[in-house]
């Protein structure tokens, strides 16, 4: 390890600092770690701790994951019930598994233990008030000052910013978005006989709002239930959820927890370092644009900034570390930001036409194997448009007009 001391300060520098152990972060932490570096990874609550979150593990989600990692799944999902506002159900089955459903309390857990057992340290309970560049509590160029909330600073040679769609590290790097939705979602415990008609199957609901859709996911003795919309429609949004839990037979049973979240995506032209500074997940606004599916894209994104941190940390100068801190930047967008750039395609058509989607997904069975190779992770959508032009035509007519 090369945790290094400047001549003029004898504070202890960390290779590498990663804020939030969520999934981006605990997969920076591993990243780095793994590489041989010293590295601290700081999370504001303590571990475990609820998520609002479906919890669905697509398969990229499943083949970016540490090696040994054992998937907590509460159920293995191979059938999906399609609906249109509640209307024109229609239920697709799948000889193979088509992805799991984790709680993301234990997931998190399990993702932090394999980064502390590669040699990452875990400080709980920590807030992150800011990150310096420069100014008196900089020892040296190579180094970055992070404040926290009580007066301690902590030294880094790179910082990692994986402190959700909030992002104070976010923040500093100037991440702009041009998508922000509302998502909530209710864990209602269900009896035994409720429980065994979900087992394997989860529903998915095309909304009345434009991209709005709803889920249940089965996990056990619990269904998670919940509904996604544009930010804005806070009052239809929740009236959703309220009559597709109502329509579902679920209104007499009492959720656990109920909870809301914003989910943000970031622009095209929005910056992903400054600095020796990087962000990566909901810090960095990457997500799927249409499903606002998040997991998958934090792994893939943090297990990235990790490896690119330990080559910034490494960088003696500051255009050796904008270097590599381009290079992580290029890393994204050539694998997740074109996947993203199909999802806003995507969604601009769902938005216009989900009743078209219904229909192919329900009754034309290449989108259902479609569907299913994109969950399994066999596929992808910016593979999907790439291998299948008229899929590309489609989409771009939906966007002309």
């Amino acid at each position: 390890m090369s945790s290094e001391n400047s001549a003029d300060d004898t504070r202890h520098v960390w290779d590498v600092v990663v804020v939030g152990a969520g999934p981006a972060g605990a997969s920076a932490a591993y990243a780095a770690a793994v590489a041989g570096r010293s590295v601290l990874l700081l999370e504001k609550a303590e571990i475990p701790r609820y998520k609002t979150c479906g919890g669905g593990i697509i398969g990229p989600s499943r083949d970016s994951l540490p090696p040994g990692f054992e998937l907590p799944f509460r159920d293995r999902v191979n059938a999906v019930t399609f609906t249109l506002d509640g209307k024109f159900s229609r239920t697709r089955r799948s000889r193979q598994m088509l992805f799991g459903l984790i709680n993301r309390a234990e997931f998190d857990e399990q993702l932090v233990e394999h980064a502390q057992k590669a040699g990452a340290e875990l400080r709980t309970g920590v807030t992150v008030a800011r990150v310096e560049q420069h100014g008196t509590e900089v020892p040296d160029r190579r180094t970055v000052a992070v404040m926290l909330q009580g007066g301690e600073t902590v030294l880094a040679r790179a910082v990692v910013g994986a402190d959700g769609s909030a992002s104070r590290i976010g923040a500093h790097v100037g991440v702009k978005l041009d998508q922000v939705d509302l998502g909530l979602e209710a864990e209602i415990p269900v009896p035994e006989t409720v429980a065994e008609d979900w087992a394997g199957r989860v529903l998915i609901d095309w909304g009345p709002m434009p991209g709005s859709y709803g889920w249940v996911f089965p996990k056990g003795d619990t269904l998670t239930v919940g509904v996604i919309s544009a930010r804005g429609e806070g009052a239809a949004t929740k009236r959703y959820l309220e009559d597709f839990i109502a329509r579902l037979g679920l209104a007499g049973f009492e959720p656990s927890i109920s909870s809301g979240h914003l989910t943000r995506c970031r622009s095209d032209d929005s910056p992903l370092s400054r600095g020796r500074v990087v962000v990566c997940g909901d810090a960095a606004g990457l997500l799927e644009p249409w499903t606002r599916e998040g997991i998958s894209f934090a792994l893939r994104s943090g297990r990235l900034a990790g490896e690119w941190a330990v080559r910034i940390a490494e960088a003696h100068d500051a255009v050796d570390a904008r270097r590599q801190a381009l290079n992580y930047a290029f890393a994204i967008k050539a694998g997740l930001g074109v996947e993203m750039s199909v999802g806003r395609r995507m969604l601009k058509a769902f938005e216009r036409r989900p009743g078209m989607l219904h229909t192919a997904i329900t009754g034309f069975r290449p989108a259902w194997n479609a569907f299913a190779k994109i969950t399994r992770g066999s596929t992808t959508l910016g593979e999907l448009v790439r291998t299948h032009p008229m899929v590309g035509r489609v989409l771009q007519g939906r966007e002309e007009r």
